[in-house]
């Protein structure tokens, strides 16, 4: 597996990407983002700037916009000044604000991108935010395959061979749907929430040894793909070991550690005759029946368990 660098993403992408409406973008003028926090400049525009997060995104609301009024003609200009003298990567008016021509003013002064969103301070936040935290999200790229079986988003890892593409071609066969093959980028969205997707170059596509690179999404339709999907559980495929332990109940858990997160991780070895595309769809149902409290192989060795109590009591 390969972990990226640490990102950023460029300004002008995000304002097309959000579709905001540029009020002052100097032609020459591209900053980065590296921060996923959001700043209102409400004490920074008092006078107040022993603190300032000067790096993040800075959003003028109602509430700024009514402070800038309060102050006067002169002292606006000075507020505005002042805190667009500090390099910050881009400035977002809300809806309902006008940009002052005193804003502009500074923007043109110190080459700062100034925009406009459309929805109201509250939703230009929260969409700003959704949207770092996504495109700035720690990730990783794993030789693996990841597929959506019923609703249960499970990445296929094992040894280049072991057949993980036709594990997963089997499973498109049977109705469930394909994230990505071969190469699979893991995005960490928060400590409980690993979303996996498709390479750019890869997305749709699979390599069946044998056959070559296939289009999955023209051949099966666009039913039997999907862009993104939680990775929920683990499989490892592996080529049988004879006289190696495998867990014959399912009380064994195992985990794998991806990005800093834990998540359950079944062996599953592959020899002749075993349809492993049935195989993981069970453990599909599985994993959605445990996520709702009730677990086989608990009931079936409390049963064990209790019959052997019986038993035992009976022969006293």
């Amino acid at each position: 597996m390969k972990k990226t660098k640490k990102k950023k993403i460029s300004t002008r992408k995000m304002i097309e990407d959000l579709k905001f409406k540029p009020i002052y973008m100097p032609s020459d003028v591209d900053t980065f983002i590296e921060d996923t926090n959001v700043n209102r400049p409400g004490l920074e525009l008092a006078g107040f700037l022993d603190n300032f997060q000067y790096g993040r995104i800075q959003v003028i609301g109602e509430t700024e916009h009514l402070f800038f009024n309060s102050l006067g003609k002169d002292k606006m200009g000075e507020s505005i000044d002042r805190v667009l003298s500090y390099d910050i990567p881009l400035v977002v008016v809300s809806r309902k604000v006008e940009a002052s021509q005193a804003l502009k003013d500074a923007a043109k002064k110190y080459s700062r991108i100034i925009v406009k969103s459309q929805e109201s301070t509250t939703q230009t936040v929260s969409k700003i935010s959704n949207y770092l935290n996504f495109q700035l999200a720690p990730e990783l790229v794993m030789h693996a395959v990841l597929v959506d079986v019923d609703g249960v988003g499970i990445l296929i890892t094992g040894e280049s061979g072991v057949g993980k593409s036709e594990t997963a071609l089997e499973l498109v066969n049977r109705n469930h749907r394909l994230i990505a093959d071969d190469a699979v980028r893991i995005i960490k969205l928060d400590e409980d929430r690993l979303l996996g997707t498709a390479t750019e170059t890869l997305e749709h596509f699979m390599e069946i040894r044998g056959l070559g690179i296939i289009d999955v999404k023209s051949l099966y339709g666009i039913g039997a793909v999907k862009q993104y999907k939680k990775v929920d559980l683990v499989v490892e495929l592996e080529l049988w070991e004879d006289g190696k332990y495998y867990d014959r109940l399912g009380l064994d858990q195992d985990y794998i550690e991806i990005l800093g997160s834990k998540v359950e991780k079944l062996t599953v070895p592959v020899r002749p005759g075993r349809n492993l595309g049935i195989i993981i769809e069970l453990a599909a149902r599985n994993q959605r029946q445990k996520s709702m409290g009730y677990n086989a192989a608990v009931e079936f060795n409390e049963r064990i368990i209790e019959k052997l109590k019986r038993d035992h009591e009976a022969k006293e």
